[in-house]
């Protein structure tokens, strides 16, 4: 079928066309007259973004999130917020609305989620695409409704937002308190056990006790040292004056010995000079001789008394550094009880700093989120409350007009076509060709306006032949 047939055929169908397009159209009108009249009531709300957060006073980077816009939408559309809304507007109490239910289901499931359903189905939420604006948009046959019913559900969007950010935090908070009952247990056990350490051990301050001991020791090694130096000089000395040589320094040096050896030297040269002048057994030589006798006697004494005084140094020195040492041993082993007594108080005071750390974090942490908790500020504000609107959103008679005029349109098209499917004709030379299979020679001209001619005429028309 080409151009031509198509249109010959919408020519000679016309009026079903006609028909099918005025039958559409009557319809249309109709049923667009007797509709009820819908209203449509829109609140819009603000959800703010980049907004910080009262309490914390942090930004939320969750609401930056390509999905954020999608959630709140989800959350508005939920049979939750529905839910508020038929409680918040009390329909559940209504009895023609307890009725209505009844009859639409068999008292089946329960009116607030019947009512639900229905609101929801009637809600319409449209995110703004350039700006954080949300409108929700509720339609219904009273207007006063549906501005009540729009108003309810930014309302309650508005609650359940907060709600859900509170009861989290709620939880948290009571997790935190329990927390915090067993750290402060914690804490307390910890510095129990610290007072207890000190009492046993009498500890007041381990650092300043622990410095005095030190300088202590450090002096006891002094001493050491020098004990041991004074211990070897004297051991030299005892050495030397044991050998009896009388050479020993200490020995030499004694003014009583030096005395002693100038009285035996002049008493051993007043003996030279009497034995010289007298016989040995004379009573003089006797007395010089005794005197020399007695002198050495002294002198060998004195030497002995020297040299035993001495040993006796050295071996109150060698006393005096096994003292010195036995206080060193004993001061060392004080000073390393009190770095192990040091070492243990620092691992429980450690102990108690860590726990007391830990309180301190989970107190401060459990005060916040209690505080979040108990906040109600939202982040999001009803910019446009709805109000009842004045004029019917619905049924719009010229919109439904125009589309029955297109359909109608259309319908007649197709019943034209099946109608000519089902009663096929000749109208054109083309039709008449494809029909008989056969190229077509010529085509009479036909007018209906004209007369049939008669005899000669007839016959000379039917020869006026167009060949093809």
């Amino acid at each position: 079928m080409n151009v031509s047939q198509f249109f010959l055929i919408l020519l000679a169908r016309r009026w079903i066309i006609f028909a099918a397009l005025a039958v559409t159209v009557l319809v249309t009108v109709t049923v667009s007259l007797l509709m009820p009249k819908t209203y449509k009531a829109t609140a819009s709300v603000l959800l703010n973004y980049k907004g910080m957060d009262p309490v914390t006073g942090l930004t939320m980077p969750g609401q930056l999130l390509p999905g954020y816009m999608a959630t709140q939408i989800d959350i508005i559309t939920s049979k939750n917020v529905a839910l508020h809304v038929v409680d918040s507007l009390g329909l559940a109490n209504n009895p023609t609305v307890v009725e209505q239910f009844r009859d639409a289901t068999d008292g089946k499931g329960t009116v607030r989620d019947w009512l639900a359903d229905l609101m929801l189905k009637k809600l319409d939420v449209t995110p703004s695409r350039e700006s954080s604006v949300v409108e929700i948009t509720f339609k219904g046959a009273d207007p006063a409704f549906v501005a009540a019913v729009a108003n309810a559900f930014a309302d309650e969007y508005e609650k359940v937002s907060v709600q859900l950010k509170v009861e989290p935090m709620k939880k948290a908070a009571g997790y935190f308190n329990e927390q915090l009952k067993l750290l402060r247990d914690n804490v307390e056990t910890s510095q129990a056990r610290l007072s207890k350490y000190q009492q046993e051990h009498g500890i007041v301050s381990v650092d300043n006790r622990l410095d005095v001991e030190s300088n202590r020791l450090n002096d006891l090694w002094a001493q050491l040292v020098g004990a041991q130096g004074q211990l070897m000089e004297a051991n030299s000395r005892a050495g030397m004056a044991s050998r009896g040589s009388g050479e020993s320094p200490d020995v030499a040096s004694n003014p009583l010995v030096q005395n002693l050896r100038l009285s035996v030297g002049n008493a051993e040269a007043k003996l030279a000079e009497l034995s010289q002048r007298l016989d040995r057994n004379h009573p003089q030589y006797q007395a010089a001789k005794a005197e020399v006798e007695k002198l050495r006697a002294d002198l060998n004494a004195a030497i002995q008394s020297t040299t035993n005084s001495v040993g006796n140094n050295a071996s109150i020195l060698r006393k005096r550094e096994a003292d010195v040492r036995a206080a060193l041993s004993e001061q060392k082993a004080k000073v390393l009880e009190l770095n192990r007594t040091r070492d243990e108080l620092n691992v429980l005071v450690k102990d108690v700093e860590s726990a007391q750390r830990a309180f301190d974090v989970t107190s401060q942490r459990f005060s916040q989120t209690r505080i979040e908790g108990q906040a109600d500020q939202s982040d999001i504000a009803i910019l446009n409350p709805a109000v009842a609107p004045l004029e019917a959103a619905g049924p719009k008679v010229l919109l439904n007009t125009l589309l029955s005029i297109v359909l109608g349109s259309i319908l007649g098209v197709g019943l034209a076509l099946g109608v000519e499917a089902i009663d096929r004709r000749v109208r054109s030379d083309s039709d008449l060709s494809n029909a008989v299979g056969i190229p077509v020679l010529g085509v009479v001209e036909w007018n209906s306006s004209q007369r049939r001619p008669t005899g000669i005429k007839r016959v000379l028309s039917m020869r006026r032949l167009r060949l093809n």
